[in-house]
């Protein structure tokens, strides 16, 4: 309880939040841009951050990741372009509402729609991560390892049609994360005599590379292809029957999107979908979706809302990142010097509870900014794409560089960058990569310990019940995609 008063108490600082409003305000500005997303934003953010205390910086990248959640579906419903991908759901029948002239409704329903479900995200957040914490205090190197397989696991299913080409993009993650000198022998491992690299490759780099230079590049071919739009002439907002029609919708989306935030690699995109499903299923009038069912807008966007929270969950409780955006994240977290995992919960209570009023605080104010504001956020849709995404690179270089002052990470930017375009033509997306980067180096460290444990023999694991389970689940996990294929 004294953590928390001491949060609020932070909170009530103006400096602090003004951070928090900028987060909220630029994550709506960033979702309502097609291409854009909550993860190229919180990548490009995160090396400026740098130059603010953990408290600020951190209110300002949770408070960004869920308004950017938000902001894609002004687009979407608007000129049937999410601005990023949790958001092409709500294009079904937002945008078909839009085109009947009743974009103000639907901007409305997704407004309150995600405020709910964040906020539902947000308490859940508060009860689980501290509980799941708690157990995680008596794990060891080897429950770690077996933790971090299982979210390897996860990968199979993080999105895109190919379980197989997400795996295989984890397992590049995974090769990234050995650059560097070993902890545990000494040798030297893919620096090329390069001194920079002694240290391993540095997270914040590789990050703006995959999400904000390979998108870059992608849009680079797309500056010509027009956008359909249509005017906001229908500004009038749900009404009271519209919120009572939809509440079931947007209480099932929650729980649903929060319970796949929660599993590792899942993320809002998937939340979305399911969501989505589940108000067809659930509706009296399933006909009606694809043609401006509002349940079909609350849907999605309860869902993909929810899940920010509940990726936020394992990230903060386990170190085991939730979603790519939440794993930027964590990233945040440990550039500024914090361990993400239980003892994060011991050391430093007060930060912890600062994120959840933050992002409390966000899904309240961008439901205010939604209704209030979406004819503005509409026009940001028109900036041309011949003056943003040059801005884009010029950020992304200065972000890179800003890190630790060295070139070197400006080249690994945009090699990361070209490497992640090639892979994105081919099938594979960043996420995966993303997520094998982040867990790499626990992968690796906690089997090197627990091998020194166990005194090399990997009989040892059988006598932690624990490290068993999680191995089934990751078992479960690879065997799901080709099970559902099977059954298909």
């Amino acid at each position: 309880m004294p953590d928390i008063a001491i949060a609020f108490a932070l909170l009530s600082d103006p400096w602090i939040v003004s951070w928090i409003v900028f987060g909220t305000l630029g994550g709506v500005v960033v979702g309502a841009l097609p291409g854009l997303s909550s993860s190229m934003a919180v990548a490009l953010l995160l090396p400026f951050s740098l130059y603010l205390e953990p408290i600020p910086a951190m209110a300002l990248l949770s408070a960004l990741y869920c308004a950017g959640t938000f902001g894609g579906s002004i687009t979407a419903i608007l000129i049937n372009a999410p601005g990023a991908p949790p958001a092409a759901a709500t294009a079904f029948d937002g945008y078909p509402m839009a085109v009947t002239g009743q974009a103000g409704r639907a901007l409305g329903i997704a407004a309150v729609a995600s405020s709910c479900g964040g906020i539902f995200s947000v308490v859940v957040l508060v009860v689980a991560a501290p509980l799941l914490a708690s157990v995680a205090y008596g794990f060891g190197p080897p429950e770690y390892f077996a933790l971090a397989l299982f979210g390897l696991s996860m990968l199979s299913a993080i999105g895109g049609s190919s379980p197989l080409k997400n795996l295989i993009g984890g397992w590049l993650g995974l090769l990234i994360a050995t650059i560097g000198i070993d902890l545990t022998t000494g040798v030297e491992r893919f620096t090329f005599g390069v001194a920079e690299l002694y240290d391993g490759v540095d997270f914040v780099p590789v990050l703006i590379g995959l999400f904000a230079i390979t998108e870059a590049l992608n849009q680079a071919g797309k500056l010509a292809a027009p956008l359909e739009t249509i005017r906001l002439s229908a500004t009038r907002l749900p009404t009271l029957d519209d919120f009572k029609r939809v509440r079931a919708t947007i209480l099932r989306s929650s729980v649903i999107g929060t319970f796949i935030g929660i599993l590792p690699a899942e993320g809002s995109t998937m939340a979305a979908m399911v969501g989505y499903n589940e108000a067809k299923r659930w509706s009296k009038e399933p006909e009606r979706f694809g043609h401006g069912a509002i349940e079909g807008v609350a849907g999605p966007e309860a869902a993909n809302n929810a899940a920010t929270g509940g990726a936020m969950v394992p990230t903060l409780a386990l170190g085991i990142p939730g979603s790519a955006t939440a794993a930027v994240i964590m990233g945040g977290l440990q550039v500024h010097g914090l361990r993400p995992g239980p003892f994060l919960f011991e050391e430093q209570p007060t930060l912890l509870y600062a994120i959840f009023l933050s992002m409390l605080v966000a899904n309240v104010l961008f439901l205010f900014v939604g209704l209030a504001g979406a004819k503005v956020f509409a026009r940001i849709s028109l900036v041309p794409k011949a003056l943003l995404w040059p801005t884009v690179f010029v950020l992304s270089v200065i972000g890179a560089y800003g890190v630790n002052g060295s070139m070197v990470d400006v080249w690994i930017m945009l090699l990361a960058g070209l490497v992640g375009f090639v892979l994105k033509r081919n099938g594979f997306g960043p996420a995966p990569i993303i997520m094998g980067i982040v867990l790499g180096g626990l992968v690796e460290r906690s089997l090197a310990q627990s091998m020194i444990l166990f005194d090399q023999r990997w009989t040892g694991f059988l006598g932690r019940p624990v490290a068993l389970g999680f191995f089934a689940l990751a078992l479960v996990s690879l065997a799901a995609p080709l099970l559902r294929r099977t059954r298909g």
